[in-house]
């Protein structure tokens, strides 16, 4: 369970450490703010692009070689980014650390491997919830390292932790694949089977609109923070971590009744939350004069609420069509960051000197509200399969 714990969280630390610090990466290579936030989305891009090859390479050839081939790339990627000499080569070595999504698509498939749907998502609740911890502490221990040092520490932090996570795995993760598929091309071939099952697809686009606006949230957390409330780095990476505790706080309920409430109820109830969350920033920054404690305490709502959904529609997407668990588990992570990609994009391209929280505040609530739209068509669906059974 550590181990697995481990890997998941490595990925999303590599994603959201260096946050508090866009502003100085920008001074350093002389490149504008929207420019470093491209270290944001061009790896959510090819994260959700690594995400379709890692579910059927190791639906084929098993998770431990897979994960183990993508830390140690990891590792490479995060020495090429505390040596590159300008943002052009930061960026492509940036990019390629991406892989480490690895981790998270094989902690995800394992547990499916081993447990059933509801179980599954107990257990996943209980994964992710110990897996937050570590994005939780990543921006302020960003924020520290380059009030203390320089940005370029937060990348030998990311280092050490890859080479840990390496060594842990080698040492101690099983093969939990007993059913390899044949060949990739046999595996490219089911992809229709999954891609025609609209429950999938319903799980999915709930979990890519309900992570939606926590991508949007890393798109412009740092200028929220620095243009709007005039927060110092360190105080600045505290604050980012905030829906993180949400989320802790969320997986914790999604291990502890997703098996006697069932996974559909939760992502439900969720996605409530997340909108409930961003709807009350919106009053917020409306009707008051807002300050920091209010925007991040929604923001840790929105946490709260995906917290609840993401294990749930996770184990969802995955049960649609159990045989094929690794390649639902790289589709749908394909579908889910793809979307924060582009999200992220929007979001930093709106945000411009002058314009203030709300452009951001509300692509959160829009992306929120999509999440309620479609867990109602997985409640239909369901209902629907149900009749025809019966």
């Amino acid at each position: 369970m550590f181990t697995l714990v481990c890997l998941a969280g490595v990925g999303a630390l590599a994603l959201n450490m260096h946050l508090p610090s866009l502003p100085a990466m920008a001074n350093t290579f002389d490149v504008s703010y929207s420019a470093t936030t491209l270290s944001i989305t061009l790896f959510l891009a090819m994260n959700a692009i690594f995400q379709i090859f890692v579910g059927p390479l190791s639906d084929r050839y098993g998770r431990r070689p897979i994960v183990l081939g993508s830390l140690f790339i990891f590792c490479l990627s995060s020495v090429g980014c505390i040596l590159a000499p300008n943002f052009e080569i930061f960026l492509m070595c940036r990019v390629m650390q991406a892989v480490v999504v690895a981790g998270l698509v094989i902690s995800r498939a394992a547990i499916r491997d081993s447990y059933g749907q509801n179980q599954a998502a107990s257990v996943l609740g209980y994964v992710t919830m110990g897996m937050a911890v570590l994005p939780l502490i990543g921006p302020a221990l960003g924020g520290v390292l380059e009030v203390k040092f320089s940005w370029i520490a937060s990348f030998w932090v990311l280092l050490g932790v890859g080479i840990f996570v390496f060594l842990l795995t080698y040492f101690d993760m099983g093969e939990t694949n007993r059913r390899k598929t044949n060949s990739m091309a046999a595996q490219f071939r089911s992809y229709p089977e999954l891609l025609k099952a609209r429950r999938f697809w319903g799980y999915s686009l709930t979990a890519a609109f309900s992570a939606g606006a926590y991508y949007a949230y890393l798109g412009g957390a740092a200028y929220i923070g620095r243009e709007v409330f005039a927060l110092t780095p360190d105080i600045l990476g505290f604050y980012i971590g905030t829906p993180v505790i949400g989320y802790i706080i969320g997986n914790g309920l999604s291990g502890k009744f997703s098996t006697a409430l069932g996974i559909d109820k939760m992502v439900l109830m969720g996605a409530i939350v997340t909108t409930f969350g961003m709807a009350l920033c919106v009053i917020f920054f409306l009707f008051t004069n807002p300050i920091p404690f209010s925007f991040f305490s929604c923001v840790c709502l929105m946490g709260l609420g995906n917290g609840m959904v993401l294990p749930n529609s996770n184990a969802g997407m995955m049960s649609v069509r159990p045989h094929l668990a690794g390649s639902a588990s790289g589709i749908g992570g394909t579908i889910n960051t793809g979307g924060g990609a582009i999200i992220a994009t929007g979001t930093a391209a709106l945000l411009t000197p002058g314009t203030g929280a709300m452009p951001l505040i509300l692509i959160m609530l829009a992306s929120s509200i999509m999440s309620i739209i479609t867990i109602g068509y997985v409640f239909k669906r369901t209902l629907d399969l149900e009749e025809s059974n019966s």
